[in-house]
């Protein structure tokens, strides 16, 4: 096994993570892989002259665990004698809130705790303890959700916030395996705590870990995990060339200033072409998703592959920065995106969520009156006035959850074999933009989209010959 302080304190000075006499701040959960870290920087801490804080966040997910998970980073915290802040918030109501995973709102609540608190504390780089293992998993992650190489290189060794690019988050760890922190705990005898969670196979990347990566390395690739590993960094590196190259020729449509002059004579490479059209169509991707990104768009795949393939053409997009707002953005012949703000439609989050308890009955939303009644029959024609529709309601669930249309929102309508974009239906059905933030929708309460005001329903919710309980569906603009 490698000495893990010698590993990570090569890390850190090759990859410059930290400097002599600096601030850090450690972010530690209680579990095994941020009480080896914490172990190690403190050990390190003594030659280097670190000045080491503590940061815990309390989830709150796990009833009296959290508890406890807190009372153990506390302890420790004393025992070493390093400060620390410990936060809670409820990140199960923020998920609802927001319509996200429960994972991925943790880590929005998390990432803003300590970017707030890195900047209170005037401390610039905070540490996280991701290992190699991670790394593998993110890979898989992304993979199934069809990531470029960008996102499927994973982590970097170090890099911005996601809350605050002035706060650095750093990880020593990254090409250290899991079982090399569990041998480092042993040997130093570390308290942690497990999390119970881990186990669950409900989640995603839990099956990855505990079946699929176990079940790849048993019959397909023994030294599967070293071979992602080397994987990840082929494209990490390709995925830096490519970006560089946008940059470079992006560059062309900002004024030039003499640091930008004295940065290109310093590239060591040259794209040979001044027509957008004939660029390496990695570097056409990449042009594209860098100009929406510095106007303040999260481009995904098809809004890219839109624009470059069909230049001219108005793409809708959301902007982030100015809470959902919508624009028009074209990609012209010389390669250059532009956005359009003179039609300016806010998405909103706004959402009311209810059970389908008792039988029967109806709600009130922004201007929609619906009404809702369970049956075992299918009905000959439909009760009451208004629109109309029926779903299986075995297969939705007994929540249901009403909000407007998001950026992003996939649907499956009936009678087509695969998902569409749901901005894409709007298109083809000629519905004028203003008035497609004023649609509302429904989904199950895992946030699967079963109806669409106006619009056809579901092929994943339509009535089949197995069906054995309906939902009726009625709804009428007050």
């Amino acid at each position: 096994m490698v000495n893990l302080l010698d590993q990570v304190e090569r890390n850190i000075g090759l990859r410059r993570l930290l400097h002599d006499r600096q601030a850090v701040l450690v972010a530690v959960s209680g579990g095994l892989d941020s009480m080896v870290l914490l172990h190690a920087l403190h050990q390190l801490a003594r030659s280097h002259e670190w000045r080491l804080s503590l940061a815990h966040f309390n989830h709150k997910l796990r009833g009296r665990s959290s508890e406890v998970d807190e009372k153990l980073v506390r302890r420790v915290a004393g025992q070493l004698g390093l400060p620390i802040e410990v936060e809670s918030a409820p990140v199960r109501d923020y998920a609802e809130v927001r319509g996200l995973s429960i994972e991925m709102a943790a880590r929005e609540l998390r990432h803003n705790f300590l970017a707030r608190l890195a900047k209170r504390l005037a401390i610039h780089t905070v540490a996280l303890a991701h290992h190699a293992d991670d790394q593998v998993e993110l890979f898989f992650l992304r993979l199934f959700r069809g990531s470029g190489g960008e996102g499927l290189s994973g982590m970097k060794w170090r890099g911005p916030s996601p809350d605050s690019a002035r706060v650095e988050l750093i990880r020593p760890f990254l090409d250290l395996p899991k079982a090399a922190l569990r041998e480092y705990a042993a040997q130093h005898n570390l308290s942690f705590r497990e999390d119970a969670s881990n186990a669950r196979l409900d989640i995603q990347r839990n099956r990855v870990r505990n079946e699929l990566v176990p079940f790849l390395e048993r019959n397909y690739q023994p030294a599967l995990r070293r071979t992602i590993l080397r994987v990840m960094e082929i494209l990490r590196e390709e995925a830096d060339f490519a970006r560089q190259a946008a940059r470079e020729w992006n560059g062309r449509f900002a004024p030039e200033k003499p640091e930008r002059r004295r940065k290109a004579r310093a590239t060591a490479f040259r794209l040979e072409t001044d027509a957008f059209e004939e660029l390496p169509i990695a570097v056409q991707r990449r042009a594209i998703h860098l100009q929406l990104l510095g106007q303040g768009v999260k481009g995904d795949f098809e809004t890219v592959e839109l624009l470059r393939l069909e230049l001219g053409r108005s793409v809708s997009v959301a902007r982030a920065a100015e809470g959902g707002a919508s624009a028009l953005a074209v990609c012209g012949p010389d390669g250059r995106v532009r956005l359009d703000p003179g039609v300016s439609v806010q998405f909103t989050g706004e959402r009311r969520s209810f059970n389908l308890e008792p039988a029967a009955g109806g709600t009130d939303f922004a201007g929609v009156k619906v009404w809702w009644k369970l049956s075992r029959k299918a009905p000959k024609k439909a009760f009451g006035r208004g629109q109309y529709e029926v779903f299986d309601a075995d297969k939705l669930g007994k929540k249901v959850i009403l909000r407007f249309w998001q950026a992003g929102d996939r649907f499956q309508p009936i009678g087509m074999p695969g998902e569409v974009k749901l901005q894409d239906l709007f298109v083809n059905h000629k519905i004028p933009r203003l008035q497609r933030h004023r649609l509302l929708v429904a989904t199950t309460g895992s946030g699967e989209l079963f109806w669409i005001e106006g619009l056809r329903i579901s092929e994943r919710f339509k009535l089949t010959s197995q069906t054995k309980l309906c939902l009726h569906w009625r709804w009428k603009r007050l």
